[in-house]
């Protein structure tokens, strides 16, 4: 990290962002605390404050600024169309990029911050061979984060610090300890801030339809009845509903005939995946078909692959091995190394 400079810091009400702040400040930051609150409730009302606990400890300037508008156009109503869609969208990944990195980096501008800063652990560099802001992974590889940063511009790359990217978690709560920080033993917040409860139920409140249908192997065959599409998600084992000797997975969702379409294990394995609208990092674009490693989704492991480009900004990710199947509107992230080389939306999943 630089030694200089006034940071805004986005501050969440977790331990993450308190530490990143006394880091910020051991390296000789001026550092404002912001508190963007993307909706209302309990839950915000409860972060904001121990935020500001957090920076009264901490003795430095807290702001607080309602971004509810700006989340509700760009994350929730995204979200809820593209489970109108049969699509099973990833709204953190795609939040850091379209809110809360413009959101806290134009509160940073008008408080004279050239800079912001986050508790992601993640790290930033600069990609050798083009010059171009990059993400890579944490040393903490159970913690890392650069999955959810893969959408990230280089605008918004210049600007970002990442204190934590190369501590562990299990550092981080001893430095919230040693400072005793009002949040060193805050558990982890939930990956879905704005859902409480099910789903499915935030779903029927934004009058998304759930009308049942019938439930179909590969062949066409039908197997009973589902309960409403937006309630499944391809690669789902559990909650079918479907009695066999072998265990059914949904492995596809038919919208314009309202069926779900199911398959046993070895049916519900993908070869490749066409993805949309990439947004690349450590490369201007791709020209050519190039070895990477990909990432399908935040909670699996990367997997060998080649991006093939198909024009514009679209990439078909070929798997060197069959994967269990993703869903449609997850991210794929493509790695070479620890260096994010770019990350866009799943937007079709080829079965193998």
């Amino acid at each position: 990290m630089a030694r200089e400079g006034r940071i805004a810091l986005g501050m969440s009400g977790g331990v993450d962002s308190a530490v990143s702040a006394a880091l910020l400040m051991r390296a000789g930051y001026e550092v404002v605390g912001v508190t963007c609150r993307f909706h209302d409730g309990e839950a915000s009302d409860a972060a904001a404050s121990d935020a500001a606990a957090v920076c009264e400890r901490l003795g430095i300037a807290h702001v607080e600024r309602d971004c509810s508008d700006a989340f509700e156009r760009r994350v929730v109503v995204p979200f809820v169309e593209s489970y109108a869609c049969g699509f099973t969208p990833s709204p953190c990944i795609g939040c850091n990029a379209s809110c809360k990195l413009p959101e806290l980096l134009e509160v940073a501008s008008e408080l004279g911050c050239d800079q912001v800063a986050t508790g992601h652990y993640a790290r930033i560099a600069r990609y050798q061979a083009t010059g171009r802001f990059v993400v890579k992974t944490a040393l903490d590889a159970r913690k890392d984060q650069s999955y959810m940063l893969a959408l990230l511009s280089q605008e918004q790359l210049a600007r970002l610090v990442l204190p934590l990217g190369a501590i562990t978690k299990a550092e981080v709560r001893v430095i919230a300890a040693d400072l005793r920080l009002p949040v060193a033993e805050k558990p982890e917040s939930q990956d879905n801030c704005f859902v409480e409860g099910d789903y499915r139920d935030f779903l029927r409140n934004r009058c998304v339809a759930s009308e049942s249908g019938d439930v179909v192997d590969r062949k066409g065959r039908i197997l009973g009845r589902h309960t409403g599409l937006p309630n499944y998600t391809v690669g789902q084992r559990k909650g079918i509903g479907i009695a066999a000797a072998k265990p059914y997975y949904v492995v596809g969702k038919d919208i314009a005939l309202n069926r779900l379409v199911v398959g046993f294990a070895n049916e519900a394995l993908m070869k490749a995946v066409h993805v949309g609208d990439v947004n690349w990092q450590a490369l201007d674009g791709l020209i050519e078909p190039r070895e990477a490693m990909g990432k399908l989704r935040y909670r699996s492991s990367a997997a060998p692959c080649i991006i093939e480009p198909e024009g514009g900004r679209r990439v078909r990710i070929v798997l060197r091995e069959a994967q269990p199947m993703t869903a449609p509107g997850q991210y794929a992230v493509m790695y070479e190394g620890d260096t994010v080389l770019g990350g866009g939306m799943i937007e079709e999943v080829e079965q193998a």
